[in-house]
């Protein structure tokens, strides 16, 4: 008889390796559609995290994206410079500047995302509300996982700097 225990072992490796698959081909495809809207992954995805999360001030990008706030200024520009995001005075602080996303930005992504919504939506036809719920709640907390992991690495990364410039 054997044990339950190779087979969960092995359903946990394919797991992991369709998500690094998933991953990779996530990062690829991204930077297929930076490409065809004129743009750098970092840059479309600068764009996206300002779809997600709505304005953000300049700083508070740099910190998501982990980029130098002379670096996340130079994104902003070729961002502004092409009509995907524009900057506004903060109406309570007037030397902080937010930065929020054009029409101009929406349209480029109904463009290119219309055919993968469409394949994703006949996709989700397969599964029940129920096994939706579950896949919902996996996605989150991988999310979730993958954006701790990404702060550890941040810090520790800060440290070791920090620890070598002494």
């Amino acid at each position: 008889m054997s044990s339950p225990l190779p087979q969960r072992t092995e359903l946990i490796n394919a797991l992991y390796q369709a998500g690094r698959e998933l991953s990779t081909t996530a990062v690829l495809f991204h930077s297929v559609v930076a490409e065809q809207v004129g743009l750098n992954v970092t840059e479309w995805k600068c764009l996206d995290i300002l779809e997600l999360r709505g304005p953000l001030m300049a700083g508070e990008l740099a910190e998501l994206t982990g980029l130098t706030t002379g670096a996340i200024t130079g994104v902003i520009d070729r961002l502004e410079q092409g009509g995907f995001v524009r900057r506004e005075r903060d109406p309570h602080d007037r030397r902080k500047v937010i930065v929020q996303p054009t029409g101009e930005y929406k349209q480029s992504m109904a463009q290119v995302f219309n055919s993968l919504m469409q394949r994703y939506a006949e996709l989700f036809e397969a599964y029940n509300e129920q096994e939706l719920v579950f896949i919902l709640d996996y996605l989150t907390r991988s999310t979730a996982v993958m954006a701790a992991e990404m702060i550890r690495l941040r810090r520790a990364a800060k440290l070791a700097e920090r620890s070598q410039s002494r």
